[in-house]
Parts: C-alpha cells; sequence; structure tokens
C-alpha cells in the first residue's frame, strides 16, 4: 500500500508513470465502482498496458454511488456546493492525512512555506454550509500559517478592507484566498494598491453575478486591488490535490497531478495535440482510497509545456457516454 510520502515524493515523470500504473491496479481491484466502469468499456488490466490506456470515471458518478478503493472507515465526508435542488457529489476519505500531505506540499511547491503569509480567506458560499473541502483547507492553511492576523471573512468586508491596508502598510506578505463574487464585492467598495499581497481566485460566481470570461474578470481584480496579476486554484470535492495559476489562467501540476484532454466527441479519446479543445481528465495519485483518474465536466486545453487553461463546462446536452452511468 502507498503512503501518502511515496504520493508526494514523487518527483520525476518516469515516478509518476510508474506510481499510476501501481494505483490503476490497485483500483481495478479494490474499487467496486471503479472496477464496473472499467469492466464496462473493457478497459481491464489485461488490455490497459499504459498510461495512456487507463480509463477515467466520469464525474458524476460521485453524486450516487459511494466510490472507494479501501474498507477502512471513512474519517469525512465531503460535499460540493451544487444549487438548490440539485444532488451534490460526495468525496469519502478514509485517511486526512493524504488530503493534508497533498494540498500543504502542492502550495508550498509553488508558493515556498505558508508560514511566510498572513492568510485571509474570502469563502462565504462555502463558509455558509458544512463539509466544504476548500474549507478545510483554508482553515489548514491559517492555523499552519501561524499569523495572529489570519483568519476567516464572511461578510464582514470593511474590517477585512481595513486589515488588508493595515497589513500592507506593515509590509507583511498576505494571501488573500476569495470566492470571485466576494472579491468583486470588495473593490466595488474600496480600491487597492496592493505590492505584497497575492489574490488568489477560486470558484466563480456562485449564482451571485452574471459570469465574465477570465481575461475580463482579472482585469478587473487586477486594477481594482492594484496587483500586476491574479493568481488561481483549481481543485474540486473528488479530488485531494490542486492546481495553482500564478497568473495569465494558466495552470500548474503537483508532480503527483497530472491533467489529460479527452476528445469531446469520444470520452475514451485522449487528445494528444497541444493546445486543443477538449474534455478534462485529472490524474490525482493522492486520491489513491477513492478514485485518482477522473473525467470531469470541464473544458480545457493543455500545451507542450504542461501548462493548461480551464475554458468553461460542458452544457448538460454536451456530455458525451451518459449510458455508461447506469453502473
Amino acid at each position: 500500500m502507498l503512503t501518502p510520502e511515496d504520493i508526494i515524493s514523487i518527483q520525476t515523470r518516469k515516478e509518476f508513470h510508474k506510481i499510476a500504473m501501481k494505483v490503476y491496479r490497485y483500483q481495478y481491484e479494490q474499487n467496486l465502482v471503479y472496477r464496473e466502469f472499467c469492466e464496462l468499456i473493457r478497459k481491464t488490466p489485461a488490455e490497459v498496458k499504459s498510461l495512456e490506456q487507463v480509463p477515467f470515471l466520469p464525474i458524476e458518478f460521485f453524486k450516487s454511488k459511494d466510490v472507494l478503493s479501501t474498507k477502512d472507515l471513512v474519517q469525512t465526508t465531503f460535499t460540493s456546493s451544487g444549487t438548490t435542488g440539485s444532488i451534490t457529489s460526495k468525496h469519502h476519505v478514509t485517511d486526512l492525512n493524504y488530503y493534508q500531505e497533498s494540498f500543504r506540499k502542492g502550495f508550498s511547491y509553488f508558493y515556498g512555506p505558508i508560514e511566510d503569509y498572513v492568510v485571509l480567506a474570502l469563502l462565504p458560499s462555502y463558509l455558509e454550509r458544512e463539509d466544504s473541502s476548500l474549507i478545510y483547507m483554508a482553515e489548514d492553511f491559517i492555523k499552519q500559517s501561524n499569523h495572529p492576523e489570519s483568519g476567516f471573512y464572511l461578510h464582514n468586508y470593511q474590517e477585512l478592507i481595513d486589515n488588508l491596508e493595515t497589513l500592507e502598510s506593515e509590509g507583511k506578505n498576505v494571501l488573500l484566498l476569495g470566492v470571485t463574487y466576494a472579491l468583486l464585492d470588495i473593490i466595488e467598495q474600496h480600491q487597492f494598491q496592493l505590492n505584497n499581497t497575492i489574490i488568489m481566485e477560486t470558484g466563480g460566481m456562485k449564482g451571485k453575478r452574471k459570469e465574465m470570461i477570465r481575461e475580463e474578470l482579472h482585469q478587473i481584480l487586477c486594477k481594482g486591488f492594484g496587483v500586476p496579476k491574479i493568481h488561481s486554484e483549481y481543485g474540486m470535492t473528488e479530488l485531494l490535490s490542486q492546481s495553482y495559476s500564478l497568473g495569465d489562467g494558466l495552470f500548474q501540476c503537483p508532480p503527483w497531478m497530472d491533467i489529460i484532454i479527452r476528445d469531446t466527441e469520444d470520452p475514451l479519446t485522449i487528445i494528444s495535440v497541444p493546445g486543443k479543445t477538449g474534455g478534462v481528465n485529472i490524474i490525482d495519485l493522492a486520491n489513491i482510497n477513492s478514485c485518482s483518474f477522473i473525467a470531469t465536466q470541464d473544458l480545457g486545453k493543455k500545451y507542450s509545456d504542461g501548462q493548461f487553461e480551464i475554458l468553461g463546462r460542458f452544457d448538460n446536452s454536451d456530455i458525451r457516454g451518459c449510458n455508461l452511468m447506469i453502473v
């Protein structure tokens, strides 16, 4: 059995491929939902000889099935936000060490030690519900940062504005992790000129505002906060790892995670041409006790240097292969 350290210590593509194949075979044997799906599409270990042939479980399965690769007791269940009346995804986590190791090391891989930052979390739509994996991560960041100024903000915008200005005047490094619509709310109340703050957006408008294209959104946020770039975090309830964009909407994965683009018309066909739009498949090896191979509902592009863009989501009518959901 692979430990969190085995996963997080991956450094090379060769190591990634070797461990990914080991995880695929393990999850095929241990995960009933994944095995039935693999058998349905005739992608069993006898047919799968390389990482390019590994099948990706449609993310919709997390709404109706218990996607588990272990019989260990569930420590916690993270749920997706979802709209009113919609069915939410449930991600059963049997070992939170995998999640903690992944998000801690993933952040430090791109940004350095969390202790270097005062962490301010502006996540109202997440704070107002239970079982959010993003809140769990942000809470840990706040605690690990070890700064008394770190903390959550709900609707107390003026307090956040005052704290941001105070921290800026003191020259402290700040990470402001915020849901997009709330970041827009803040700059409508106050214009900043921040030199020591990373603005990191996560999630969309959550039905609070009209959706905007990334370029327009980031231009507005850059101007409002007085920063040269807007950073982004890309994660989801069904995963235990995150990708980060350090600006320009181009995301990068930590070494134990990867993005593969699939054909929008044929979900079992992988697109190998860089820069071509398709469905986003994710390999998250930290998710070993659930499923590490997930076909999301996001559309994206991957480039030759490994960076990728998220362009939006499939319309429900565009999702191909839904007959596979009968498993």
